[in-house]
């Protein structure tokens, strides 16, 4: 029965009838593996024409569905129709919301207006009347709908929420519906971009506790997030922000090829606090390759200066098509750890080498311009230029809010001035989903770049 998730009773109705009808017996719709990480649902007819035997096993098979505690009965739904080429709403109506009602799931469905909107929703929201909430759209759209979700928690709280040193976890759990571009967390967490399976694996109320970052400036709490990049990774996404205009793959490959073109170092400071490992597992781990995994203690912050093309923070894999193994494929989803990946400047023929690797099997941290380290905390302390490049550097600047840095945090743009304190929280929020791990086969498919 753990892979059943409704049970009707059958009846054979005429034309434009709605209600009564002949009965036929019970069908069982359950839920099936598929190759390729995918989920699909079923049904299995029992013919019975005897309406005491089947209203007898109906009430039964009924009473075990209820009797499974994740499987949640009332969804807040957010829909961002913007997504992607504006598919998430025929996503959710065409594919999630009917098997919601075949689960006899109650949703209620906030289709999002304005960038903000969901946030604003879930600060004022009576969260306790829902088992779970769900977001249909792209990775800034499950971005925003996470943060709201822990904002409001450390508001519930009590807590103040410019800064929040220990957070407490989500009230309830997030499902993602993938409906965007790139969809890291949906990969990360079914494998696959597959609406249905992301579905399903709501329904049937398979649970994943998920990492969070807390990104913080000295002053104020600036987001909850899963990953970040500064440099590279950010400025793709700030000159992307600038052509709205242009379709959504055409706009992402303008803004990289743009962004590869004028490719320019960052100068900064990082300071980072190593992972503390237990000692007997020290010798064991990470020790293959170029991985930098280094023991520490709670006073023991270590700094690189210097001129970096990019700057990954990544508490979760971050799994996509582009990037089949992860953009940090060192780290877990719930293993209490960040993987910092720092790539220092370089030409832009070997930093295009690295970015191909992200597409193979091959390793894409083993160049000499690239280290990785496994970390609890992070602070990048952006750097003024001097000297002969301080003319170019005032102009960039200008025309880049006055000064503030473009960051990259899940897909979303955010633009800040000055340090960025980056801190993992184990297991902050439960997701729907499963440990890619877990899976038979995390591997997709990939033809870019």
């Amino acid at each position: 029965m753990k892979d059943v998730f409704s049970v009707k009773l059958k009846r054979r109705r005429f034309a434009g009838q709605k209600k009564g009808g002949t009965l036929l017996g019970i069908t069982i719709f359950k839920c099936l593996n598929k190759e390729e990480n995918k989920l699909t649902d079923c049904a299995i007819h029992l013919n019975n024409l005897s309406e005491d035997h089947c209203q007898s096993w109906f009430r039964r098979l009924k009473e075990i569905l209820n009797g499974f505690q994740n499987r949640p009965k009332s969804l807040k739904v957010f829909v961002n129709p913007s997504s992607h080429k504006r598919e998430a709403t025929h996503v959710y109506y065409e594919k999630v919301a009917p098997l919601f009602k075949l689960a006899d799931i109650k949703t209620d469905v906030t289709v999002t207006e304005y960038e903000g909107h969901a946030l604003s929703v879930l600060k004022e929201c009576e969260l306790q009347a829902f088992d779970g909430v769900v977001c249909v759209g792209g990775d800034g759209s499950v971005s925003e709908v996470a943060h709201g979700l822990l904002l409001r928690a450390q508001i519930d709280a009590g807590k103040d929420t410019d800064y929040v040193s220990k957070p407490v976890r989500a009230p309830v759990p997030l499902g993602v519906i993938p409906a965007g571009t790139t969809n890291i967390l949906a990969h990360t967490l079914y494998g696959i971009k597959h609406a249905v399976t992301a579905t399903l694996h709501i329904v049937m109320g398979h649970i994943q506790a998920v990492d969070v970052c807390t990104f913080s400036t000295p002053s104020k709490l600036l987001r909850f997030g899963f990953s970040a990049m500064f440099g590279f990774g950010a400025r793709t996404l700030a000159l992307a922000e600038k052509h709205r205009w242009m379709p959504s793959s055409q706009r992402k490959d303008f803004a990289f090829i743009k962004t590869l073109a004028d490719l320019k170092p960052e100068e900064c400071e990082l300071s980072f606090l190593p992972l503390q490992i237990p000692q007997e597992d020290c010798q064991e781990k990470d020790r293959k390759k170029k991985e930098k995994t280094k023991k520490g203690s709670k006073d023991q912050w270590q700094k690189i200066q210097g001129h970096f093309l990019n700057v990954s923070i990544m508490a979760i894999p971050c799994l996509c098509s582009m990037a089949p193994r992860g953009l940090a494929p060192n780290t877990r989803l719930n293993n209490g750890s960040m993987a910092l990946i720092v790539v220092q400047n370089t030409s832009r023929t070997e930093f295009i080498k690295h970015l191909k690797r992200y597409t193979s099997v091959e390793n894409q941290f083993n160049f000499p311009f690239v280290e990785t380290y496994t970390v609890q905390e992070v602070k990048v302390q952006p750097r003024l230029k001097s000297g002969p490049d301080a003319k170019e550097n005032t102009r960039l600047n200008a025309a880049s809010a006055e000064g503030n840095h473009p960051w990259n945090i899940d897909g979303d743009l955010m633009k800040e001035a000055s340090e960025v304190h980056i801190r993992v929280h184990p297991q902050l929020i439960d997701l729907y989903g499963v440990n890619t791990d877990d899976l038979e086969s995390s591997q997709a498919t990939c033809n870019c770049i």
